[in-house]
């Protein structure tokens, strides 16, 4: 019960940090209207209509979160090895939370926007590139952050596991 609980409260960190750069920007280029909390999570509702959208400050926008999230994942992996001098349960919250920033908005530019669409629409448009090189971009990353997660993470928390999703690329070679 208690793992549920730790990824509940990692799930609600990732979730106030990204939206939170959503607002924080949104706030700074005039553009926040409100936030709206749904049972999936929270979403920050701007002034501008999607299809109003153009510009630079929507690269920033829809894409600095993402950044922001990634980077802070990327910072909790590499102090890794400082999570066993803390208490467990703390540990257990960071290990999640590190999980899900460096997988959470990899697959949210990558697979996400097949899904349900999501930030790559400002970022693209901002950017005047093309979606689909943006996600190709995020599906290596997603790839690469999942093996260094299954590589270097879990076994700093003894984690070891033969799921698809979570069985490493040099496992699958010493294998054959």
């Amino acid at each position: 019960m208690r793992k549920y609980l730790y990824f509940v409260l990692a799930l609600m960190i990732f979730s106030i940090i990204h939206e939170g750069i959503h607002a924080f920007l949104a706030l700074v280029f005039k553009e926040y209207q409100t936030v709206v909390i749904h049972p999936y999570g929270l979403e920050v509702i701007y002034k501008t209509s999607v299809t109003a959208r153009e510009g630079m400050k929507w690269a920033f926008i829809s894409g600095l979160p993402n950044v922001a999230t990634l980077a802070l994942g990327y910072s909790l992996f590499l102090n890794r090895m400082q999570t066993t001098y803390i208490q467990k349960s703390l540990a257990h919250v960071l290990l999640y939370v590190t999980v899900l920033l460096m997988l959470g908005d990899a697959f949210n530019l990558s697979v996400g926007p097949f899904i349900y669409g999501g930030d790559i629409n400002g970022i693209s448009k901002g950017f005047g590139v093309n979606r689909y090189i943006i996600q190709s971009i995020f599906f290596i990353v997603l790839l690469l952050n999942r093996e260094l997660l299954v590589q270097k993470l879990l076994p700093v928390y003894g984690i070891k596991t033969k799921h698809p999703l979570f069985y490493s690329w040099k496992n699958l070679k010493q294998d054959k």
